[in-house]
């Protein structure tokens, strides 16, 4: 079975045992290491692997054709995307009137939350935003190229290293004008697949991960991209929880809020969201 995820920590551990042949019964994977900006715009073409991590926020172009596997993505508290400057007296939203803001896609949730904060906070709205691989926006932000960056992964434990300021975390205010937890990564399996099987096969992956957390962690840091083992650990702990086992309904009811609310605001396609749960 072809697989794409990417190599930061949270999915290279969920994904460990499966990819290790430690989960029983469930094929082998070829697995394609993908930024998520690629897997999403792979998936919204009908291209790549069966099965995928893409954004949550990209769900609705895809729906048709993927079913969202009920585990093994990212989704929780605390571990929402950072905005990011190089000036520390930037406090406020406002801060970011008709500047150049650099986001790691215009289909990840990171981007869709960012919108719908900035439409109702930042005066005017945003002049520019620019697209790039998320490790290169805090590079750009501290080097002046841009006036500031929209940050995922494990951005949220470096960017002092940066000499860079928060600005606003996108997490804490989605939860604190929600309640919900947030919809950051998804995986998704092509419908003409078993897709229950799918995700028995995942869960297995994630349960084995938990119970043997040492045995993943040279994969981890093979593909960790130089990242401090403790930064892994960090990164780990925090986007691999109980909704990594199981969304539940508190993971769907934040998934539709997410992209029922984007919808209504024309930042992504009407779409049925019954699909979500198909």
């Amino acid at each position: 079975m072809n697989i794409a995820f990417s190599p930061c920590p949270n999915d290279t551990f969920v994904f460990h045992a499966w990819v290790h042949g430690l989960v029983a019964g469930a094929p082998e994977l070829n697995v394609s290491y993908a930024d998520i900006d690629i897997t999403n715009n792979w998936a919204a073409a009908g291209e790549g692997p069966e099965v995928m991590k893409i954004s949550y926020a990209a769900l609705p172009w895809v729906l048709d054709n993927y079913a969202l596997i009920p585990c093994g993505g990212a989704l929780g508290r605390g571990c929402g995307p950072l905005v990011l400057t190089n000036h520390p007296e930037a406090n406020d939203a406002a801060a970011l009137s008709g500047k150049k803001v650099a986001v790691p896609s215009e289909r990840s949730t990171a981007y869709l939350l960012f919108r719908l904060w900035a439409a109702q906070n930042v005066p005017g709205g945003i002049g520019e935003v620019v697209v790039m691989p998320f490790d290169q926006i805090m590079p750009a932000v501290r080097d002046g190229h841009i006036d500031a960056g929209l940050v995922i992964h494990e951005a949220r434990f470096t960017y002092q290293n940066y000499g860079l300021t928060l600005l606003q975390d996108m997490g804490s205010w989605w939860e604190q004008d929600t309640g919900l937890p947030i919809p950051l990564g998804a995986i998704i399996a092509h419908r003409s697949l078993d897709t229950a099987q799918i995700a028995e096969w995942t869960r297995a992956s994630v349960e084995y991960a938990w119970q043997h957390p040492q045995q993943s962690r040279p994969y981890v840091m093979e593909h960790a991209q130089e990242m401090d083992p403790d930064v892994a650990d960090s990164h780990i702990d925090l986007y691999v929880n109980e909704f990594t086992r199981d969304l539940g309904e508190d993971g769907y009811n934040a998934i539709e809020a997410l992209l029922g609310r984007a919808a209504r605001e024309g930042l992504v396609p009407q779409f049925d969201l019954s699909l979500l749960r198909k």
